[in-house]
């Protein structure tokens, strides 16, 4: 058509020529016709090739009036426009649509590119509402749909429901996990959630995921304050102005996470914050990614407000390919928008840049063959490469590897670059810490801290600590702490008359903490004549800001308060009256009945062994077998006082009643200095030892008016109510005592220690055996300062300050001082005696052993020395010796008896017989 159109339009022109001689116009006419010829085969030349190329119509669903929207524009232009200067037979077409940020307009835009536009792929969408309806148009045409959002927690079944849905971007799980992280780095138990809502509700899966995060660390959310879309306001500031009034009246938590703003919104919540008093000292503010990414682009104004903010950013390498396209991306971006300030390329311009490099590499792939939209989809579901966003490749139909993140600090004009937090690892002050160069930490929730690597700068003038998240007291607006006025001991804590400052131990105990901080606690003391447990409510219901006292911590109550570390050891312990010992038995008392046992049976083995080594040598310890026990035990028990008088013949009886007289010097030394001991201290005992026998005998109990020591008497222990009595001051206790209303008394350990101080000579106590958690000072939930007063606790009972206080509030009374003597003296025991008891009976042992040796050698050799004296006929061949009148006879009766009958050293000991006997014998 066009070649018929320029014929007829040559035809026409050469008509209307005015005839002329053809010499002179020979060679015009010749130099047209070349040129007609040429002009021809140029247009057949361009219509073959229009007929070749490929062509493949690409739709763009943008925000053009966002500062998201022009990025993503000025990146998509720049990556078509490279690949169509180096593709000869495909091109790729744009076609953008403006939604205006409306989810349905969105979906009605997608439709009319896929019908008019005939496009065979649609990108963009930056909220997940638009790529959720966007997608169910895909799934209808069967056109991919690459999506720059994803939901902050993916659905169920998504990659079934949209199958022809691509996300372009993770989910928000990641960069939940790494703010949680940054609060429990810097010990921050409570925070502020700040977002606008978009109408939608796009913000609650992130607020869902920060939640779980957040308490994984043992941090909360404590308030939300949620803003209406700017557009729909008429006064933006003093809503927000409203929000944060009510914000500071309900907590005293200052930490700040932005999770959602628009940047207008932004600017007007920080400029309200900082008139307020909430951008300043010990405050944080923390902002999202979605907020961090413009910092760039914020005018200057809004960049000062922000100061020391610190911020979710993520993280793209500065590559040779980045600045290639950051240079045509700045020329671009600044000659379409000369309204804006800033022409740096943010994330949302590398992730649109890389979308249509995954396009274009699916065409490559399938080689101009994109006919086939599953196809198509399968191809682009199989990327796999580096772009300038980072790892690009798929799982599930959403790109696979969770984004490395950067910590960003604002600081004057620009944003300081902090530490990275990388996937499954966590803060680091490198980004290859795989390869041991930095070092890795809150790694899957770890519980250590200690903030980031590089310096920070906080919100305020404030220098040399980190803030506390918390909104400290001042002069204005002290600390605010309730103390008990009437304490079971007055030493703990109470107000004397015409003082509004209180005094005691708990007092003096705190000055010294605050002293010890590196930040001032002005306080205000409330006192409060009630129940612990109302000052515990008191607490938490933040009309005031700490307790202080004798408070016990108990478990029920650490649910609603925040404890410090206990200064003082807490158990329940009994009280019972001393009463005079029974001396009746007192001489037994010196050794205890085991020391007895073993004493009385090492007694009787030494009366044994002396008997067995003397009665055949030794004339005293013969006789008939009364005689011979009577005189061993005469012996042994003589030898206790050193007034043995019988002889001894055996060497081997010497050494055992030397063994045996060293025994018994050092038990009569010890018995006497213990008896001795018990005599002159007067013996007291208590009444009861264990409350089993006051509940059986249903005998009055008392205890202080701590409502929980009352409840633990009747429902641990078992007293009935009507037998518990209620005392509150000490006097109480021994008066009671002394007109026997009560037979003991539950006092906690401190209370229990304070009282014997004082009363020492006529009360005692029993072992603390039911234990609690101790005494301590209670804060509000989430407040930094119990942390700060548990360290500082710990420190002064390690360097001793706690003690110093102890003795000058808890001194005891002159007659109870530590000098003075423990009235109850224990009973000695076996184990002082074990060692020279298996002495002395190992040389007894072994002088019987050696003894025993002995005596049965020299039976053997007599039995083989009278062997030869008998005859052949069986007649004796003993001789006869007469002298006198009498006759000495050698005769032997058995071979054992012949034994014993000889000395130790071997002589033989000789019978004498009358003549007259032999004669019979004969």
């Amino acid at each position: 058509m066009k070649r018929t159109n320029l014929f007829t339009k040559v035809n026409s022109q050469l008509s209307t020529c005015p005839l002329i001689p053809v010499n002179k116009v020979l060679k015009p006419c010749f130099l047209s016709s070349l040129l007609i010829t040429f002009l021809l085969i140029l247009s057949n030349g361009v219509e073959a090739a229009a007929s070749t190329t490929k062509v493949t119509n690409i739709g763009a669903i943008i925000d053009r009036n966002s500062r998201t929207g022009k990025e993503e524009k000025t990146a998509m232009q720049i990556a078509v426009q490279n690949f169509n200067n180096i593709s000869r037979n495909h091109k790729l077409s744009l076609h953008f649509k403006h939604p205006k940020g409306d989810p349905l307009q969105a979906a009605y835009a997608a439709e009319e590119l896929i019908k008019e536009k005939k496009v065979e792929v649609i990108i963009g969408m930056d909220t997940w509402e638009e790529a959720a309806l966007v997608a169910n148009i895909g799934n209808q045409s069967q056109v991919p749909i690459l999506s720059f959002a994803a939901p902050a927690r993916t659905p169920i079944l998504t990659s079934l429901r949209w199958p022809f849905l691509i996300r372009m971007a993770s989910d928000g799980s990641e960069q939940m996990r790494c703010i949680a992280a940054l609060v429990h780095s810097y010990n921050w138990r409570r925070v502020v959630v700040i977002y606008e809502d978009d109408v939608l509700g796009s913000e609650y899966g992130n607020l869902a995921l920060l939640t779980g995060a957040l308490q994984e660390v043992g941090s909360e959310i404590e308030y939300r304050l949620v803003l209406p879309p700017l557009s729909f306001l008429t006064d933006p500031k003093d809503v927000v102005q409203d929000e944060l009034m009510k914000l500071q009246h309900q907590t005293k938590a200052r930490v700040f996470i932005v999770l959602q703003s628009s940047l207008p919104m932004l600017t007007c919540i920080l400029g309200e914050a900082k008139k307020a008093g909430l951008v300043g000292n010990d405050t944080v503010w923390i902002v999202a990614n979605s907020i961090t990414s413009f910092l760039d682009s914020m005018d200057i104004p809004v960049f000062s407000s922000m100061e020391g903010t610190l911020g979710i950013k993520t993280y793209y390498s500065s590559s040779s390919s980045y600045k290639r396209f950051e240079a045509l991306f700045q020329k671009s971006f600044r000659s379409e928008y000369l309204n804006e300030n800033d022409f740096q390329p943010g994330i949302q311009a590398l992730r649109a840049y890389d979308s249509i490099g995954i396009i274009t590499r699916a065409i490559e792939k399938l080689g101009s063959n994109i006919t086939s939209p599953k196809r198509f989809l399968n191809s682009v579901l199989e990327s796999d490469f580096s772009g300038l966003s980072g790892r690009i490749r798929f799982k599930d139909g959403m790109l696979s590897d969770a984004p490395t993140l950067r910590i960003v600090n604002v600081v004057g004009k620009k944003c300081k670059e902090l530490d990275f937090w990388l996937p499954n690892c966590g803060f680091s002050d490198t980004l290859y810490v795989e390869q041991g160069k930095g070092r890795c930490r809150n790694s899957d929730g770890d519980k250590t801290s200690g903030g980031l690597s590089g310096p920070v700068i906080w919100p305020g003038d404030l220098t040399g600590r980190d803030p506390k998240g918390w909104a400290m007291p001042t002069e204005e607006n002290p600390l605010r702490i309730i103390v008990p006025r009437r304490t079971s001991f007055d030493k703990f804590v109470t107000f004397r008359i015409d003082e509004k400052r209180p005094v005691g131990f708990c007092v003096d105990l705190f000055d010294e903490v605050v002293k010890r901080l590196n930040y001032s606690i002005p306080p205000v003391f409330f006192e409060f004549d009630g129940q612990y447990g109302d000052m515990i409510e008191g607490v938490y219901n933040k009309t005031y800001d700490a307790a202080i006292g004798d408070i016990t911590i108990l478990a029920e109550r650490a649910e609603y308060v925040e404890f410090t570390q206990p200064y003082a050891e807490s158990g329940l312990s009994m009280v019972v009256p001393l009463e005079t010992e029974d001396t009746t038995w007192i001489f037994l008392k010196p050794f205890n009945l085991k020391m007895w046992m073993v004493s009385s049976a090492l007694f009787i083995y030494t009366m044994l062994i002396i008997w067995f080594l003397e009665h055949q040598t030794n004339p005293e310890f013969r006789g008939p077998w009364k005689y011979q026990f009577g005189t061993a035990l005469w012996f042994t028990f003589s030898s206790l006082f050193f007034a043995q008088r019988e002889r001894l013949y055996s060497n081997f009886t010497r050494v055992v009643v030397v063994a045996w007289l060293c025994v018994v010097f050092i038990l009569t030394s010890s018995y006497t200095a213990s008896l001795t001991s018990m005599l002159t201290v007067q013996r007291m005992q208590p009444n009861f030892s264990q409350f089993e026998k006051l509940k059986n005998d249903k005998l009055n109990v008392g205890c202080n008016n701590e409502s929980f020591v009352q409840e633990y008497v009747k429902d641990v222990l078992g007293f009935d109510h009507d037998k518990i009595k209620i005392f509150n001051p000490e006097n109480d206790y021994t008066t009671e005592f002394e007109r026997n209303s009560i037979a003991a008394a539950f006092l906690e350990l401190p209370y229990e220690r304070l009282f014997l101080n004082q009363h020492c000579k006529r009360y005692t106590g029993t072992k603390a055996t039911y234990r609690f958690g101790g005494l301590g000072f209670a804060f509000q939930k989430g407040s930094p300062f119990a942390a700060d007063f548990s360290r500082e606790i710990l420190c002064l009972s390690e360097d001793g300050n706690i003690t110093l206080l102890e003795q000058k509030w808890f001194a005891p009374s002159p007659e109870c001082s530590t000098s003075a003597t423990n009235n109850n003296v224990e009973s000695l025991s076996l184990s002082s005696f074990k060692g020279i008891y298996i002495v002395f009976a190992a040389i007894s042992t072994i002088c019987f052993l050696l003894f025993l040796f002995r005596l049965l050698r020299n039976s053997r050799l007599h039995h083989e020395a009278d062997g030869g004296h008998l005859t052949p006929g069986g007649k004796s061949g003993t001789k006869y010796f007469h002298n006198g009148e009498k006759t000495r006879v050698p005769r032997r009766a058995s071979t054992f008896a012949q034994a014993l009958d000889k000395d130790e050293w071997g002589s033989t000991k000789w019978e004498y017989v009358s003549n007259s006997d032999n004669l019979e014998n004969n």
